[in-house]
């Protein structure tokens, strides 16, 4: 028993492809017949953005089935002129959440940034944007509802560049 083996202890089966708990590869990557057909054939025909050939590219080469070339990390990383962690997060993402999701990006859960009008807050801006615009003004105009949403207290701050968005994704009509 050599020393990869020894490390090799821990082994969940997943479908068709194997994680190591505590190993030298934590996943392996083994592609059934169709799958392979499907990759090579992404990469040979269409126009597909560089990421997702690459990504493509790395599943090819590091598939240890039969058919497969079961290149190491080492090796796909220099012949595809990559990262360790690119290589490594797409074993990751073809073992725990399967072969389409290999291929692209995983979505954010959340943004990132949170929302400042939130439904009932919106309401009360589409309210407010349709009601008779100040004494001196023709129209509602973004700055006027900014300064307006903040002095109700409908939210703590806004800038005229969300009314607008909120307005528009709401395909409300200021006039």
């Amino acid at each position: 028993m050599g020393f990869r083996d020894s490390l090799a202890t821990s082994i969940i089966v997943a479908g068709n492809r194997v994680m190591q708990e505590n190993g030298v590869k934590k996943y392996i990557v083994r592609l059934s017949a169709q799958e392979r057909e499907a990759l090579e054939a992404f990469i040979r025909k269409g126009n597909h953005p560089a990421s997702l050939v690459l990504k493509a590219r790395i599943l090819l080469k590091a598939d240890v089935s039969d058919a497969g070339e079961g290149w190491s990390d080492g090796r796909i990383i220099k012949a595809l002129d990559t990262s360790a962690t690119t290589v490594y997060r797409t074993r990751q993402r073809l073992v725990e959440d399967g072969f389409d999701a290999a291929l692209r990006r995983k979505p954010r859960e959340r943004s990132s940034i949170p929302l400042i009008f939130d439904g009932e807050a919106e309401a009360r801006l589409i309210t407010l944007a349709c009601t008779e615009p100040p004494a001196g003004h023709a129209k509602w105009t973004l700055r006027l509802l900014e300064e307006k949403v903040v002095e109700l207290g409908i939210v703590v701050r806004a800038s005229d560049n969300t009314i607008g968005r909120t307005l528009k994704k709401t395909h409300s009509n200021r006039t």
